[in-house]
This record gives C-alpha cells, sequence and structure tokens, in this order.
C-alpha cells in the first residue's frame, strides 16, 4: 500500500509540474518550456504505470510503458531543453530532432522486444532480469549521457545565476535540480542493488518534488531581471529559467 501511495503522490506531482510548465509556454511561447512540458508529461505516464503496477500487479504492457516512459526516452527529452537553452537555436533544432529520433526507435525497440523471462506481478523488475540487451543499452544511453547534460546545465546556470545581483534565487533552484537528478538516480540504483520497489518509490518521490520545487524556485518572477539573465546566458536568451529538470526514473537494472 505504502508504494502505491508515493507512486501515485510521484505522479500528482509529475501532472502539477506538467501543467505548470504547459502553463508558462501559453504564456510565454518559449520553444524549451513546450519541451519541458513533454518531458514532465513522460514522467507522470510513467509514474502512472508504477502506481497500476503496484496496485494490480505488473503485466508486460504496463512494465514495457514504464520502462520506455521512464527509463529511455524521458531524459533525453529534458537533456535537448537543456541544449536548447544553452545553445545556439540551430542546435537546439538539431538536438530535437536527434532526441525525436531515438525516441521513436526506442518506441519500437520496446514494442518489438521479447521478454526473457515472465514478469512478477508482485514487484518492480529489474530489468536485466526480463529485458534483451538493446532496450537496456538504450536505458543506460539515456540516462547516462542525457543526465550528464541535464546535470551540467543545472549547475552551469547556478554558477552564472550566483555571479548576478539578486540571482541568489536562482542559483538555489539550479542546485536543487541537480539535487533532485541525484535522488531519481538513487531510485534506480536502490531497485537493482536491492530489488524492492518501496525504496525505489521512496527515492522517485522525493526527487521529483525536489526537482519540481527547483523548477518553481528558479522560474519565479523575483530575483534576476530578464535582461541581466539574458546578458548570462549563451546567444543572449531572454530566459531566465534554469536548464530543464530531470524527473525520470533511472532504469530499474
Amino acid at each position: 500500500m505504502l508504494e502505491v501511495s508515493l507512486a501515485v503522490g510521484a505522479t500528482l506531482v509529475a501532472l502539477a509540474a506538467t501543467l505548470a510548465t504547459f502553463d508558462r509556454w501559453l504564456l510565454r511561447r518559449r520553444p524549451h518550456e513546450a519541451v519541458w512540458s513533454v518531458a514532465f508529461a513522460l514522467f507522470t505516464v510513467a509514474s502512472g504505470a508504477l502506481a497500476v503496477g503496484a496496485a494490480m500487479g505488473w503485466d508486460p504492457t504496463t512494465f514495457r510503458v514504464f520502462y520506455l516512459f521512464g527509463a529511455i526516452i524521458n531524459v533525453p527529452v529534458l537533456a535537448a531543453g537543456t541544449l536548447m537553452i544553452h545553445g545556439s537555436p540551430a542546435t537546439g533544432r538539431r538536438a530535437l530532432a536527434c532526441v525525436g529520433l531515438f525516441c521513436a526507435f526506442a518506441a519500437g525497440v520496446m514494442m518489438a522486444s521479447p521478454f526473457t523471462a515472465a514478469i512478477p506481478p508482485d514487484r518492480l523488475v529489474r530489468g536485466s532480469e526480463v529485458l534483451p540487451a538493446l532496450p537496456r543499452l538504450l536505458a543506460a544511453l539515456a540516462s547516462g549521457v542525457a543526465s550528464v547534460v541535464v546535470v551540467v546545465g543545472a549547475l552551469r546556470s547556478a554558477f552564472r545565476f550566483r555571479s548576478l545581483e539578486g540571482g541568489g534565487r536562482r542559483a538555489t533552484g539550479n542546485l536543487l535540480i541537480a539535487a533532485g537528478v541525484l535522488l531519481t538516480g538513487a531510485s534506480g540504483l536502490a531497485n537493482s542493488l536491492l530489488g524492492e520497489m518501496g525504496a525505489f518509490a521512496v527515492f522517485l518521490t522525493a526527487g521529483v518534488s525536489v526537482i519540481f520545487v527547483g523548477y518553481l524556485v528558479s522560474t519565479s518572477l523575483s530575483g534576476v531581471t530578464s535582461d541581466a539573465a539574458a546578458a548570462s546566458l549563451p546567444g543572449g536568451s531572454s530566459t531566465g529559467d534554469a536548464p530543464p529538470p530531470t524527473g525520470s526514473p533511472a532504469p530499474a537494472g
């Protein structure tokens, strides 16, 4: 029952983040905020699958949805949003196109890959127990490389905002985002090493909550003015937002 409650809590936090980010995109039409909205929506689906699996028992469909949306494609979408802030517009477009192709390929792999063993209905199984090599390799690449991009982007923004007058709030928000990334990574580690869905859900819920708080703090209207923030970002971007947070569970094995 605890696992179900925590998974539902993570889903609600992710949904709130999706709606908040989408609302900001509707107001300002900044491309990276649309990408963040998609990433948070992907995480909402993954957390929902975790809640369904914990409440009703795991089956092949539920596990495929959880693994695809939570362990493979979410972090690359967030990384694309980071590159849209810290790179040129052309770099952002290329990153988004590459991530789109990667997500389509990963979806095909997850739909076509046979399971190597039966899915236990009573626990969140490690990917190494039931999946062949290719989907696990995609998950490792996605969570590893893309997470580094997001964390480095968050720390870079924290450093830049720290040097601006009144930028402490946004610097703190970015540090919270980086901490949330580490917590969500710990959720995958807990499941891989301990095989316990409760520990996974605790780290996951804590990580998502810290990431969302960091997002709210770093994108508040107080603090650095838009002009000052633009001066601190590459390419003269007018956004004062943090790099996109990572709210995705790490691969389960």
